[in-house]
């Protein structure tokens, strides 16, 4: 008899927070504990979870219900060297097409000058 290996496990089920709302509005609207089982058995949920999911929405609301991120939360200087870093990219981008700008302009000053010079030459017949 070969046992499950016990390293691998179903992934956990993550629920938005529109569905829990309307499931728990579903279970608040049932008459009997009849009508409230036969809910949770068509979702497949347990008790526990609807338990846990009312706690959330009795804290906070909605906004309750919602999943968080877990693990570690980010550093804010990470963050923010992340932001300023950005912002350099397309910084450099927008002087890059300055001087772009600049160089073009020069070039069509000069040739405005050279042209005026050659229409205010007298001309010879």
């Amino acid at each position: 008899m070969s046992r499950p290996d016990p390293e691998v496990r179903p992934a956990a089920r993550v629920y938005p927070a529109s569905f829990k709302a309307q499931v728990l509005a579903e279970l608040d609207a049932a008459g009997s504990r009849a009508e409230r089982g036969e809910i949770v058995r068509r979702h497949g949920l347990y008790s526990q979870l609807i338990h846990h999911w009312r706690s959330q929405r009795d804290r906070a609301g909605l906004e309750g219900l919602k999943d968080r991120k877990r693990g570690p939360k980010p550093e804010p200087d990470r963050v923010e060297n992340r932001r300023l870093t950005a912002r350099v990219v397309e910084l450099e981008a927008r002087l890059a097409t300055a001087e772009e700008l600049i160089e073009a302009q020069g070039k069509v000053s000069a040739l405005l000058q050279q042209h005026n010079r050659k229409s205010a030459e007298p001309k010879r017949s």
